[in-house]
């Protein structure tokens, strides 16, 4: 039975094993991915890489929540809604967007991995779920809000499903595009549907 570390060495062993495991799951993808090529990567035995994480789905399981977690920091704007909801959605999109873009291997991987376990969809929409709540209480009592009777929380995961997808297209993929799309313009044109979607037709400021 795998357990944490609890020692600094240890934790180190379990980060190293971590970032090999973020490298072998971009250049694999979930379902091709092996615990011999982690262990490989990270410079252990098999059975040394054993002593952290029961199997795969354990690994990418740890790989995704710190990832996740750091998403979600990343989103999180300096301004308030309530003082300039323009530059808090343009703050909070880039950082989300500049995280998925360094990340966007793994990323991609995750979305392999919600196919084949049910687990990691699980995963995907506790996920979703965390930046659309933050979101609708942030503007719960903001009466500049123009949603004329839709419900907040469905347009909040519409346009977290647009943020998403766009990164995941431009990003995860991006062998696939025509040209590359920088990270600030992506964040701009998200941006400007968050806010036409609350705040009515005023378009924000184009240099964002």
């Amino acid at each position: 039975m795998a357990t944490e570390p609890t020692t600094p060495k240890g934790q180190r062993t379990r980060q190293s094993i971590l970032d090999a495991a973020s490298k072998v799951f971009t250049r694999d993808g979930y379902v091709d991915a092996r615990m011999i090529d982690v262990a490989a990567q990270a410079g252990l035995s098999l059975g040394g890489l054993y002593r952290y994480f029961e199997n795969k789905e354990d690994l990418f399981g740890s790989v995704i929540r710190d990832l996740h977690e750091e998403l979600f920091r990343r989103s999180r704007s300096s301004t308030s809604l309530a003082e300039d909801p323009e530059a808090a959605l343009f703050e909070a999109n880039l950082g989300y967007l500049q995280h998925y873009h360094a990340n966007s291997g793994v990323l991609r991987a995750f979305i392999e991995a919600t196919t084949v376990e049910d687990r990691f969809t699980t995963i995907w929409w506790t996920m979703r779920e965390r930046h659309v709540a933050r979101f609708v209480h942030a503007v719960e009592n903001d009466d500049r809000v123009q949603l004329d009777g839709l419900d907040p929380a469905t347009v909040a995961r519409a346009m977290a499903s647009l943020v998403e997808q766009t990164a995941y297209t431009t990003f995860a993929h991006a062998a696939l595009n025509t040209a590359p799309v920088d990270v600030e313009t992506v964040a701009r044109i998200v941006t400007r549907a968050w806010y036409r979607s609350f705040y009515g037709d005023h378009a924000p400021n184009p240099d964002r």
